[in-house]
């Protein structure tokens, strides 16, 4: 009886090992995204600062349809190339913090199978 408890007991201190680490994880990977985020705004807001500029400068119409069809080409691929380090960290995000329960998961998945092979016995 007191093996079982003490089973128990183990395996409730692993699972709230497991849920600081994921806890940890998902900090660690939104705080990345979150700098990730704030980095590009601020990378925007210069462009746009600039492109105004550009823009209030031009000489002629020709010259700000230049100008501005340069500005368009290159926020578009500003904002493809950070939807895609985004979605990559993302990605590594919740590959991170589904590590430990991945292997709480193998545990289980363990103990059922030895039980199980036990029972039929």
């Amino acid at each position: 009886m007191s093996s079982n408890f003490e089973e128990f007991q183990k395996f409730g201190k692993e699972q709230l090992e497991t849920a600081s680490s994921v806890a940890a994880s998902l900090a660690k990977g939104f705080q990345t995204i979150a700098a990730e985020t704030t980095d590009y705004s601020k990378k925007s807001l210069e462009s746009n600062s600039a492109y105004l500029e550009k823009l209030l400068g031009a000489k002629s119409l020709d010259n700000a349809i230049q100008i501005q069809s340069e500005y368009a080409k290159s926020a578009y691929e500003g904002f493809v190339a950070q939807a895609t380090k985004l979605g990559e960290l993302y990605t590594i995000l919740a590959k991170e913090a589904f590590k430990p329960v991945e292997s709480v998961f193998a545990k289980v998945q363990a103990v059922a199978t030895s039980a199980k092979v036990a029972s039929t016995k």
